[in-house]
Formats: C-alpha cells, sequence, structure tokens
C-alpha cells in the first residue's frame, strides 16, 4: 500500500519547555497528519542523549528519553489528587521551567500514596517486562550522577567490573534513586504507547530508527562488555568507522565499540532479540540506521586517529535475519539505511529479506541518468525522501547548488512552475517507491538555517523546532491531502 509520512522527532514539536514533548503538541500534530491525508510519522531514536543531544549517541538503547515527558499529561492521572498538583504547580512561578526530577519524585509519592493496586500492579508489571535492561540502566544513571557523570571507564575499580557484591551494596544503598528512574521510565513508556495508540486509532503509524552501534559510555556496554570487543579496563580495541570516500580523504571515525557477533552469536543474538522486542512495541516500522553493517563493517584500531587505515570485517549476514525471523516471522517490518557506497553483497542481504531502501532526491542530480536516486531509477521496495535529518533543508540545498545544476533539474523536470521545495516534494509523492517521506522543515519552506543536524559538527544540533504560527493548517493539510490522492498515497 503507498503512503506519505513526514519526517518530525518529537524534540521538534512545539511547546513551553527547551524542547517538544509527548502533551499536547504531539496529539495535534497527529491529527494534523490525519487530516493531511499522511499515513507515516517518522521519528529519530527516542532514547536518552548525551550532551551533545544526538539521538544516534544515547546512555541505553532500551530506554527513554525524560526529556519527552509531558508532564501536562501526567497531572491527568487518577492518582494524582486534584488539590495537591495544584498547590505543587502553584508553587512554580515560571512553568516553563518546571523541574522533571523533581516532578517525577513528586509525582512518584503521589503514586505511593495514592495509586489503585491495579496501578501498581501495573508498574510492577513494567518493572518485570523491561527487567532485562531496565534494572542495569537505572542503577547505571544512579551512578553516573553519583560519579559526576564521569564515563563508567572511569568508575572505582568493583563497579566499572560489576562485581557482584558492589552491585548488590549499590543497588541497596541507592534503592529509592532507582525507583525514581524505573518509575521515570514506566510513565514515559505509558506516554509513549498512549501516543501511539491514538495515532494508529487516527489511521497514522509511527516509523521509528534504531542506531546500529551504541555509545561507549552507556548502560548496554556497561552490562554486557562481553558482547564488545573491549580490553579488560573497559575500553574499545577497535572502533566503527568508514573508510575514505569522495566527501573524506580520511574517512569518518564515528568511535562506537564493535560488537562481538561470535559472542552475540552464542546465545542466538539475544541482546539484538530484546532489543527489537522493545522496538516492536515501540513502533509500527523501524529503520536501520547504518544497515551495510551487518553485512560487513570498517573496522579501525581504537588508538587511531582517523578511519583511514580501518579493515572491512564480515557482519553477521544472512544468520542475524534468520534469528529475527525465527522471533518475529517471515515479514519483518524494517527498512535499510542503504545510503553511500553499498556493495552488490548488502544489495543481496536488504533484497533477500524484502527490506526497502532508502532513495534521496538531494543525491540524485550529480551524476548522469544512471544515478540511482533519480526517479526513474526507483523501485517499489524503497523509501523516497526529499532528504534526511542529516541533510539540509531542499530549499537550503538547492540555494547552493550551482546554476548548472540547477538547469539540469529545470531540464529534468520539464522546465516546471513549480518552485522548491514544492516540485521535488511532488517528485517524492510521484515516485513509484511505496512509501514518500518529507521532513517538516520542507513542508514549511524552510531555508537551511533550519536544518536539523550538520553532520561532522558537535555543536548546535538537533535543537530545531517549528512553531504553530508558521502553518496555515487548512491550506497545507489540502495540499498534502490533494497529493495523496493524486499520487495514491
Amino acid at each position: 500500500m503507498r503512503k506519505a509520512g513526514v519526517l518530525l522527532h518529537p524534540t521538534s514539536l512545539p511547546g513551553n519547555q527547551s524542547n517538544g514533548e509527548l502533551g499536547r503538541d504531539a496529539y495535534k500534530f497527529v491529527d494534523f497528519l490525519a487530516v493531511s491525508g499522511i499515513r507515516m510519522w517518522q521519528v529519530l531514536p527516542l532514547g536518552p542523549t548525551h550532551d551533545d543531544l544526538s539521538p544516534y549517541q544515547c546512555y541505553s538503547a532500551f530506554a527513554g528519553n525524560i526529556d519527552l515527558l509531558s508532564l501536562e499529561k501526567v497531572l491527568e492521572e487518577e492518582w494524582l489528587h486534584v488539590g495537591e498538583h495544584h498547590l505543587f504547580i502553584e508553587s512554580v512561578p515560571d512553568k516553563k521551567a518546571l523541574d522533571k526530577n523533581s516532578s517525577i519524585k513528586f509525582f512518584y509519592g503521589q503514586f505511593c500514596q495514592n495509586a489503585t493496586q491495579e496501578q501498581k500492579n501495573e508498574f510492577s508489571q513494567f518493572e518485570s517486562l523491561e527487567n532485562h535492561w531496565l534494572d542495569d540502566f537505572s542503577l547505571f544513571s544512579v551512578l553516573k550522577d553519583k560519579f559526576v557523570n564521569y564515563s563508567w571507564v572511569s568508575w572505582p575499580t568493583p563497579l566499572r567490573d560489576r562485581n557482584q557484591s558492589a552491585l548488590d551494596d549499590a543497588r541497596l544503598q541507592y534503592s529509592s534513586e532507582i525507583k525514581l528512574i524505573n518509575f521515570s521510565q514506566f510513565l514515559f513508556y505509558k506516554q509513549w504507547a498512549e501516543l501511539k495508540r491514538y495515532a494508529n486509532h487516527r489511521g497514522v503509524e509511527i516509523f521509528g530508527d534504531l542506531p546500529l552501534f551504541v555509545a561507549h559510555d552507556s548502560a548496554d556496554v556497561w552490562a554486557k562488555r562481553e558482547l564488545f570487543k573491549l580490553d579488560g579496563e573497559g575500553q574499545p580495541t577497535v572502533v566503527a568507522g568508514v573508510p575514505p570516500d569522495y566527501f573524506s580523504e580520511t574517512g569518518q571515525l564515528w568511535g562506537n565499540p564493535i560488537y562481538d557477533w561470535v559472542a552475540m552469536r552464542t546465545d542466538g543474538y539475544q541482546w539484538w532479540i530484546e532489543r527489537f522486542e522493545v522496538l516492536f512495541r515501540l513502533f509500527d516500522l523501524v529503520r536501520i540506521d547504518h544497515f551495510r553493517g551487518l553485512e560487513a563493517y570498517w573496522e579501525v584500531p581504537a588508538s587511531h586517529d582517523t578511519a583511514l587505515h580501518g579493515q572491512w570485517i564480515d557482519g553477521p549476514k544472512n544468520e542475524f535475519f534468520e534469528a529475527l525471523r525465527q522471533k518475529f516471522g517471515e515479514k519483518l517490518p524494517l527498512v535499510a539505511e542503504d545510503l553511500g557506497v553499498i556493495t552488490r553483497e548488502v544489495d543481496k542481504l536488504r533484497r533477500d529479506y524484502h527490506l526497502p531502501g532508502m532513495k534521496i532526491l538531494h543525491f540524485a542530480f550529480d551524476s548522469d541518468s544512471l544515478n540511482p536516486y533519480l526517479p526513474h531509477n526507483h523501485d517499489e521496495e524503497s523509501v523516497v525522501y526529499t532528504g534526511t535529518h542529516d541533510n539540509n533543508t531542499t530549499l537550503g540545498w538547492y540555494e547552493t547548488l550551482s546554476d548548472g545544476s540547477k538547469a539540469h533539474i529545470a531540464e529534468y523536470f520539464a522546465h516546471p512552475q513549480e518552485a522548491m521545495p514544492w516540485l521535488l516534494i511532488r517528485a517524492a509523492f510521484s515516485s513509484v517507491a511505496e512509501l514518500a517521506i518529507v521532513p517538516m522543515q520542507d513542508l514549511l519552506s524552510l531555508g537551511g538555517e533550519d536544518r536539523m543536524n550538520m553532520p561532522g559538527t558537535t555543536e548546535g544540533n538537533w535543537c530545531w523546532r517549528f512553531d504553530w504560527e508558521q502553518i496555515n493548517q487548512d491550506e497545507l493539510s489540502e495540499k498534502l491531502r490533494g497529493f495523496c490522492q493524486l499520487y495514491c498515497r
């Protein structure tokens, strides 16, 4: 079934806090999508971020980012007594400055005092269901706070190396703090489930994102050291990246630890099975970022300053996907990020499991008619984008092109009167690709100053937000609905 979607991370929603949340604006956005005929909402990873705010470098591959939690939604809970929460809110003069940690502490006290046994059982069931990651994440989070945010490799050796006695003592000593973190995750998962349920009821599916590699300073690596290529002190011996290419003479050194796929194979990729179990509850469809790393990945010695002298190492390949199929069935709701230099082997792995690849229109006009991103070279088993979160906005991209490139685009589209970015949005909608995704910035015709991320930089990214005042909702919805009808999406 042909569909159209919009790419917008929840942090980019409007609202009163420093970033968007899962409250009223999220539901309003779902309503906007549904009225517009849009059937897919694509988001970036939802995990708790490091200081650079990148959702692709998180403290956990499982936990939710509490910055997205809507305090306003929590105030609707039955176990919050009206008088008490009124006093709490009224005690804060600047409602935008409500601190989530102190709020969650207050909420947990109210929950313990007023929740029904059924509601308390729901919390207990959540702790039990998510036990495979939640216990380690909560303790990790408490210890990060106690050790002034230092990486876990700098912690006292017994805790760094997960001495069982040291872990037991820490869990006992910090039991109340751990319970608060468990509760905050319970609230996040509950709010996300309610939002997803609402979206699905309105005919909108949620399209999530899975970073292939995880951050070294994460609960995942600390808790599962045996699944990564680390030395005796927990430091990576090799790290991930990509080799030199047209864009970089020295390649890209990402620095993520590399999986020990041999160790992961011994228990049937259980860590990955658990990860996908969570993802498939959170999302209707999941994109695997850096999909090619499952066929072969670029491994660089951790001591190197560039990715220049790495080597290709075989990934788990078909065996990995057979394990997923055995658990989740023949048809996997996955999309493969297959951008960059893709070999026949990578393409075959994707096609073997009928995973749609990605077509980026920004990449379509810099070579000849065989360019795979040109609309006439698309196939149905793909997802077409004007651009992604890592690209400039379409208007910003177009404004940087040479006159020759602009003339080439004009000729390709038969010298249309329609201006950018809507010319490229129309091209995405009209593509044979089964799913067309447009970033929200393009729907608002925004320039390069409103892009979400500039790869290779660490400041000023992931902060973009829109405002409802930027949108004539009726007019935009009518235009999108017309595109969906015209191109059978």
